[in-house]
């Protein structure tokens, strides 16, 4: 199954024909929060910021799912001919646009779903969904290794990784374009009772704090965690703060944090000309100023917590979600941890392996740290 923003409020008809399918749950980003990670058929997002899982479901399943979305890159859904397609949504325009589905249904996702759900016979065989099971623990132990990986200074992975068992209940999380979104994407573990969103189309740069302030405006009881790359804050980000300084004594609850990832680059745009063009970092265009994120938070009378070691990471989170005051945590971070795929090409290989020969002045530094986030996933877990 493939589940979108559209399944949202259908969590419990979703679980339902799951089971009855033994099928196992891909999320597409604008649905992270329609299930809860901790369930073990969730293999979490799909596509170039998904996860292992995901690929491997949406690669060898024989029959797909959709609910509620529209995920437009037919790339990482099963080849067509490989799985009979099903889907279901409330927009018959978009029905059958992505992948040739055979059956397409009309309507609210938890309503039709409860519809078809005694036409479904249970499938005895839960071989599928028990491989898809250890395969979403094995993920989540790796994910967990590569967070624990050394960077200089570093690792943006473990700053997610430290926040996600420490989000409050009912939190809402925003998540800005570029690399951020890839670890938000699968360091972050949704529980139930949360929400989150980002751009769409993965292009617009900017769009946490707006979000997270929209957010906050609207529900001023509720905790809100934007995460922003330093590009985006300084395009628009260090403005967004002055307007939660004016009006942050306005919310029931304070709290409105800040995760700012200080890396000094557009770091998903560099990685990208090394992946998908085979060429090096173009300093001229990539290089951003180092800026003092928090103190200029500070500046404004907001809480600001700079990090610069990994031993810092957990209680500067533990001290934000404890201020009584919106917060700013500014993470030092290595740009050279790669946003790796679910599963990298021959082209892509070629293309990264060209981009170092070509002369890429941060080779060294990548080639170390994609070495041991590979490395990581060939180490047996501790039991």
């Amino acid at each position: 199954m493939l589940v979108g923003a559209g399944a949202r409020g259908a969590a419990d008809e979703v679980i339902r024909v799951a089971d009855l399918l033994g099928a196992g749950v891909a999320k597409a980003l604008l649905g992270k929060d329609v299930l809860p990670d901790d369930l073990p058929f969730v293999t979490g997002a799909i596509g170039l910021l998904g996860t292992r899982p995901s690929w491997t479901l949406m690669q060898e399943c024989d029959t797909l799912l959709m609910v509620g979305t529209s995920f437009p890159y037919s790339e990482f859904l099963p080849k067509e001919g490989q799985a009979r397609g099903v889907q279901i949504d409330l927009d018959g325009r978009m029905l059958g646009v992505r992948y040739p589905t055979e059956l397409n249904l009309v309507g609210d996702s938890a309503a039709t779903l409860r519809a078809l759900a005694p036409l479904l016979l249970r499938k005895e065989d839960r071989g599928w969904r028990s491989r898809i099971e250890n395969e979403v623990d094995q993920w989540w132990q790796l994910v967990e290794r590569r967070a624990m990986n050394d960077a200089d200074p570093v690792n943006p992975q473990r700053v997610f990784w430290e926040l996600s068992p420490r989000l409050p209940e009912g939190v809402i999380l925003t998540a800005d374009s570029g690399s951020v979104a890839n670890w938000y994407a699968r360091d972050i573990k949704i529980r139930p009772g949360m929400r989150a969103s980002l751009s769409g189309n993965l292009a617009t740069m900017g769009p946490a704090l707006p979000y997270a302030i929209a957010a906050k405006m609207c529900y001023p009881d509720r905790p809100v965690i934007a995460m922003a790359g330093d590009g985006a804050m300084q395009m628009n980000g260090l403005n967004e703060l002055i307007t939660i300084a004016r009006y942050w004594k306005q919310w029931t609850d304070p709290r409105l944090i800040i995760l700012v990832l200080n890396n000094r680059d557009l770091n998903l745009v560099t990685w990208e000309q090394r992946v998908l063009a085979g060429d090096p970092k173009f300093e001229a265009s990539q290089d951003l100023p180092d800026f003092p994120y928090a103190r200029f938070a500070e500046s404004l009378g907001l809480a600001g917590v700079r990090v610069n070691r990994p031993d810092q990471v957990g209680p500067a989170w533990d001290e934000l979600l404890a201020a009584n005051r919106p917060g700013l945590f500014e993470a030092y971070l290595d740009p050279n941890v790669a946003p790796i795929p679910p599963h990298i090409s021959m082209e892509q290989a070629k293309n990264f392996l060209s981009s170092i020969f070509k002369g890429d002045a941060e080779a060294l530094g990548f080639v170390k740290r994609v070495a041991k986030d590979v490395a990581a996933g060939y180490i047996p877990a501790k039991k």
